[in-house]
């Protein structure tokens, strides 16, 4: 196992550096220190020109247009987005849906989603959680079922981030309810937030954003084409889907800038011995998450298959340090200057607590681990 960079990596760091140092726009790496509101056209606007430069989409084959970077330039590449503080890409197509349909995906799926998700056309959303079904999702209740062609879907999902923006979802939804096993009979369906039958009501969090949504199916007619996979195997291309999503959740270089912006202002907490312990304590966490996602990444490299089970362990300890991060930086707060920078520390510190519970929450994945992994 080899854990560092070769000569070719850090040339390609650098490279990444430079054309983020040049091409980032001002305004929206303002806007991301400041902890301020980013709006749909900000999101996209930045995809646009990732898009433009042919990066937005680095592990997508390269007939889709992704890079034919190997694993480890993908995470450096990730690792700088975050560190700069760009905006973020947000997941739900690119990382997200594209994989699945790239995996399990027919020919005309392809050619009619992935174009459109790679130019910033259509935005994703993901409609998985239920009320009563979140971590254990497998006893979702939405219902579809299949006449004349086309999937009849009713049911609520909720806590569905950024809805209120997407012209698309996909949704898990039960299409045989007899099925012995709760796991089985679940299908995965694409569906039109267009469609007449689909309505979205905000849910407003404690930081007082508009970031998740409940999202209601009264009738709601899917083309049978929109299913991907087979019928009644959706927990196969979920399962699947999940590894990414959580693979992706560490923000390791995110964190990274995070402590050195913490480092910068809290020079008079300093002396507090107790803040600087935990500080000491958070930044070597944050050097041993850097080394297991490496290690993650080197058995990726070496086999060519996606993380299993265990990956579990970056989505745990890297929403952990985001969270102590934010404590930090609240209790530093009183060295930051104004009292407006003040206040959306608070907004980002309540919007952080989220965080463990998003991907399935952190006690599901500890049982994850000791079920799929340690085989207790």
């Amino acid at each position: 196992m080899d854990l560092n960079y070769s000569a070719e990596e850090v040339a390609f760091r650098d490279e990444v550096r430079a054309w983020l140092a040049g091409n980032l726009p001002r305004d929206l790496k303002e806007k991301v220190d400041r902890y301020e509101h980013l709006s749909k056209e900000d999101l996209l606007r930045w995809h646009r020109i990732l898009a433009g430069k042919g990066w937005v989409a680095p592990a997508w084959p390269k007939e889709w247009g992704g890079t034919g970077w190997n694993v480890v330039q993908r995470y450096i590449f990730e690792e700088e987005l975050g560190y700069v503080g760009a905006p973020p890409l947000i997941p739900f197509g690119l990382a997200m849906c594209a994989p699945v349909l790239l995996r399990f995906g027919t020919e005309a799926q392809k050619k009619r989603f992935l174009p459109r998700i790679y130019q910033g056309e259509d935005f994703w959303c993901q409609g998985y959680s239920e009320p009563g079904s979140g971590s254990d999702l497998a006893s979702l209740k939405t219902r579809a079922v299949r006449e004349n062609g086309r999937y009849i879907v009713n049911g609520q999902k909720t806590w569905t981030t950024l809805a209120h923006y997407a012209d698309w979802i996909f949704c898990l939804v039960r299409t045989d309810p007899t099925s012995e096993k709760r796991q089985e009979g679940i299908s995965f369906l694409l569906v039109d937030m267009k469609t007449p039958g689909v309505s979205v009501r905000p849910l407003i969090l404690m930081d007082g954003a508009h970031e998740v949504n409940e999202v209601f199916f009264d009738d709601v007619g899917v083309p049978a084409e929109n299913l991907v996979h087979e019928e009644g195997k959706g927990w196969t291309v979920a399962k699947y889907l999940l590894g990414y999503e959580r693979m992706n959740t560490g923000r390791i270089g995110e964190s990274k800038r995070q402590l050195a912006r913490l480092k910068e202002f809290s020079s008079g907490k300093l002396n507090d011995v107790r803040f600087r312990d935990r500080l000491s304590r958070v930044e070597v966490e944050l050097t041993a998450l850097e080394i297991t996602n490496l290690r993650f990444l080197d058995r990726m490299r070496r086999s060519g298959q996606p993380p299993g089970a265990d990956v579990s362990m970056l989505k745990i300890k890297g929403t952990e340090i985001q969270q102590a991060l934010a404590e930090l930086m609240m209790q530093a707060a009183g060295e930051a200057g104004s009292d407006e920078f003040a206040a959306a520390l608070g907004r980002r510190y309540l919007s952080m607590r989220k965080t463990t519970i998003y991907a399935g929450s952190n006690e599901i994945q500890r049982n994850i681990i000791a079920k799929q992994t340690l085989g207790l």
